[in-house]
C-alpha cells in the first residue's frame, strides 16, 4: 500500500492477485483511510469494476475482507451516484444524488472508470439514510 497525502490518493495491487494497480483517490466523496500506527484501512470498499477481475473488497486494518459482487445495474447506479457527488451538482446532498441514481434505467450508458467506484457499505448506508429521512 502506498499513500500519498500530497496527492490525496493511495495505491495498491489488486487483492485478487491479477497484478493490476488500483488507485483510490482520497476525498470526502470518494475514499478515506485510517492508520492505527501499524495498519491501514480504506473506506468504503474497493470495487474494481473496470478491471477484468471485477474484484470487490474492504481493506480492514491491513487485511482483505471480500465483499459480494455487484450486478451491472448496481455498478451503474453507484457510478451515477458517485459522479453526482464528485461533480458537486447537489452540493454534497446524498439524498438528491441517490434520487439521480434511482432514475438510471440502463446499465451501459457510462464508460468504465476506476474513479466511479463505491462500496457495498456506502450503498447500504445511503439506502438506510433515505429510509430514515
Amino acid at each position: 500500500m502506498y499513500v500519498s497525502i500530497e496527492y490525496n490518493n493511495c495505491g495498491h495491487l489488486c487483492a485478487c492477485g491479477c497484478g493490476r494497480e488500483v488507485i483510490t483517490p482520497l476525498s470526502p466523496a470518494q475514499w478515506s483511510i485510517t492508520y492505527d500506527g501499524e495498519k491501514i484501512s480504506i473506506w468504503p470498499s474497493v470495487g474494481n469494476w473496470s478491471l477484468p477481475c471485477q474484484s470487490h473488497y474492504i481493506v480492514d486494518r491491513g487485511r482483505i475482507r471480500w465483499a459480494r459482487s455487484f450486478t451491472e445495474r448496481e455498478i451503474e447506479r453507484n457510478r451515477v451516484h458517485d459522479r453526482a457527488l464528485l461533480e458537486g451538482q447537489y452540493g454534497g446532498n446524498e439524498k438528491l444524488a441517490d434520487e439521480r441514481a434511482d432514475s438510471v434505467e440502463t446499465t451501459s450508458s457510462f464508460p468504465n472508470s476506476d474513479r466511479h467506484r463505491v462500496g457495498t457499505w456506502k450503498w447500504i448506508l445511503s439506502r438506510v439514510r433515505r429510509l430514515i429521512s
